[in-house]
């Protein structure tokens, strides 16, 4: 019997299984498709990075996930690109930002709308909170780099695994595949990204645990790569909160081909039902409400998208993550599009999770109905 079963193997469950086996636990990862496949939310070469937080907790988190970045990167891939990160807006809270980040001992600056105008070729009309640590995060490749490192301490990863339930099984658990297989596993974690919802329901999980879980919410979410106007040196992440909605951009990287930013509405696209009933169709309304942004405040852009893609949010009312456990079964989900950057801390929850050491924050652990919350 294997000691650990993980379901899924985007961000989530390759650092689960990188971390468990590290730790010398027995883990096999069961991937529906490859690993960071296309209909998941782990695909792609460009996710942000940064340390700008209202909540102290995020950011103390992101500080506990850079040292992750590195161990992975010091094994010999280059995941991380700084580029630093820009937050302004009408309905965004740079000053705020700035005293967190003060009492967390992260560099930045708080700039005015004039300074950061004649530093970068966006439009400004707020401070603006500058950050020099932030930057692009390469997604797809961190999936590969954690699965090598869970392979290189024994882990097996097997690909076309659809699992369809998980049920008690003598002193553990049975993980029933869609087309009959099943495998046999003393604890199961669970990192099933969007399709988290239709699989709850089938996990074997007492009545309680699923009804203290928060509802998650699946978009499908839309983003566009426009070319830029120069030769593109120089450009940070952002976040802008107009008075109408919120965008964000970051250098495309691989998927725009070197030569363009990525920008798309946060929490822009339809509400689905689970990642099963994603359809891959970028909606014009959407694609509209960007490029009119792009014309309006990012004049060193072109406002014509050269390409577009769909990806997937799995979000909490809170965006606050899923990290919790019921007996043997550890659910992991609900990254609320700003999960990426957490990726390498996430495996360290689970395997504190697994290993009963109760040091997840206590927001994080909705499921345990039956003991009062602990916050940090």
């Amino acid at each position: 019997m294997t000691s650990i079963v993980v379901i899924g193997a985007g961000l989530a469950g390759s650092s689960a299984a990188w971390r468990l086996a590290q730790a010398g636990h027995d883990v096999v990862v069961l991937e529906q498709d490859t690993p960071a496949h296309r209909r998941g939310s782990s695909h792609g070469s460009a996710r942000i990075f940064r340390y700008a937080y209202a909540d102290r907790l995020y950011v103390d988190l992101v500080r506990e996930s850079a040292r992750g970045w590195a161990e992975l990167e010091a094994a010999g891939s280059t995941l991380l690109t700084r580029t630093g990160a820009l937050d302004h807006g009408e309905r965004h809270d740079p000053a705020g930002f700035a005293r967190v980040l003060a009492s967390a001992g992260v560099e930045h600056e708080l700039l005015g709308a004039a300074e950061a105008s004649a530093r970068w070729d966006l439009e400004f009309r707020t401070p603006v909170l500058w950050h020099p640590g932030a930057g692009v995060l390469d997604a797809e490749a961190a999936v590969v780099a954690m699965l090598d490192q869970a392979r290189s301490h024994g882990a097996a990863v097997e690909q076309g695994w659809r699992v369809s339930g998980v049920r008690r099984h003598g002193r553990g658990y049975r993980v029933h595949a869609a087309d009959g297989r099943w495998a046999d596993a003393e604890q199961v974690v669970v990192a099933a990204g969007g399709w988290l919802p239709d699989l709850l329901a089938d996990l074997g999980l007492p009545e309680a645990f699923v009804a203290a879980l928060p509802p998650l919410e699946v978009r499908q979410e839309q983003a566009y790569h426009f070319p830029y106007a120069g030769d593109g040196d120089g450009w940070p992440t952002f976040i802008h909160k107009t008075e109408d909605l919120v965008v964000y951009g970051l250098p495309g990287g691989r998927d725009a081909g070197w030569s363009g930013q990525k920008v798309a509405e946060y929490n822009g696209g339809r509400r689905i039902r689970s990642a099963a009933a994603q359809d891959g169709v970028v909606h014009g309304e959407n694609r509209r409400r960007v490029v009119a942004y792009v014309e309006r405040h990012l004049p060193g852009l072109v406002p014509e998208p050269y390409a577009e893609t769909t990806c997937l949010f799995t979000n909490t009312p809170t965006e606050d993550f899923v990290l919790d456990r019921a007996d043997g079964v550890t659910v992991l989900s609900a990254c609320s599009g700003h999960g990426a950057k957490f990726a390498p801390l996430l495996g360290d929850l689970v395997l504190a999770l697994v290993e009963g050491r109760d040091t997840v924050p206590g927001r994080f652990r909705p499921g345990r109905v039956s003991s009062p919350r602990v916050h940090p």
